[in-house]
């Protein structure tokens, strides 16, 4: 499954002070006219700082935002549209990065309660759960009670209750923040897993040398648009650097520098 999107754009109001003080309402566009095209069997990175519109663009790609205009297509292996708004839930494994759980179940009672919710037959629920924690190692605190978990146990958790039903596509929304070596490293080592299985995978992050490591293409926003898109060599050698961070940088500055010519 892929996913395309064309001409994307969320506006919101924010107050903002005048020079005598006043407030006043302003409109401004979280995301301004996004394409983007996310294929089977590819990790697609997204990156930028706080404010660039990473969230709203995977919500808006995930479905559970509507945009103010554009349109969001989700693509079967046989390059047909999905239209039905739950097969399109179903097709997603959506993780974002407030999503609260039930703290009183355990990992292992929630993603059998997720199984149940897709309509999973007892069988294929119990193989796909010791997969799944397997693939996450989670076999120290599967039984545990999740408000009992560490952050790491607890995000671990959390990503395993987007896989159970065996989505075409991922979207993770900060996956690995705060988290320490051990969990960061089975949350990226799944992503390349499932990208094997020609999965399509999305994921933002503020961590360019994980995006570096594991992204076959990158998309950097800034201001709500994309400023770059392609693989982080290509990137690198666009801008002379050896690194993401330099390159976003670069980047950065180019288009500032392009703005104030142009004011």
């Amino acid at each position: 499954m892929r996913i395309e999107a064309r001409e994307l754009c969320k506006s919101f109001t924010r107050l903002v002070n005048d020079k005598d003080k006043k407030s006043r309402k302003e409109e401004f566009f979280a995301v301004d006219h996004v394409d983007i095209d996310a294929h089977e069997g590819e990790i697609l990175g997204v990156l930028g700082p706080n404010g660039a519109g990473k969230t709203t663009l995977l919500r808006m790609l995930g479905n559970l935002l509507e945009p103010g205009s554009g349109y969001v297509h989700i693509i079967d292996e046989q390059g047909e549209r999905i239209t039905d708004p739950i097969k399109i839930k179903s097709c997603i494994g959506y993780l974002s990065g407030n999503t609260r759980l039930y703290g009183r179940l355990s990992a292992r009672e929630l993603m059998h309660t997720i199984g149940e919710i897709y309509g999973m037959d007892d069988a294929s629920r119990e193989a796909r759960i010791d997969q799944i924690v397997d693939v996450l190692k989670m076999q120290e605190f599967v039984d545990n009670r999740i408000e009992r978990l560490s952050t790491g146990q607890t995000q671990r958790a959390n990503i395993a209750r987007c896989l159970v039903h065996s989505p075409g596509i991922y979207i993770f929304d900060e996956p690995t923040l705060g988290l320490d070596i051990l969990s960061s490293e089975a949350i990226v080592e799944f992503m390349k897993s499932e990208k094997t299985k020609g999965r399509t995978v999305l994921y933002s992050t503020h961590y360019m040398e994980e995006a570096q490591y594991l992204c076959d293409r990158v998309i950097m926003m800034y201001k709500g648009r994309i400023i770059a898109n392609d693989s982080p060599s290509g990137l690198m050698e666009m801008t002379g650097t050896d690194n993401l961070r330099d390159t976003f940088r670069a980047i950065i500055n180019e288009g500032e520098t392009e703005e104030k010519e142009d004011a």
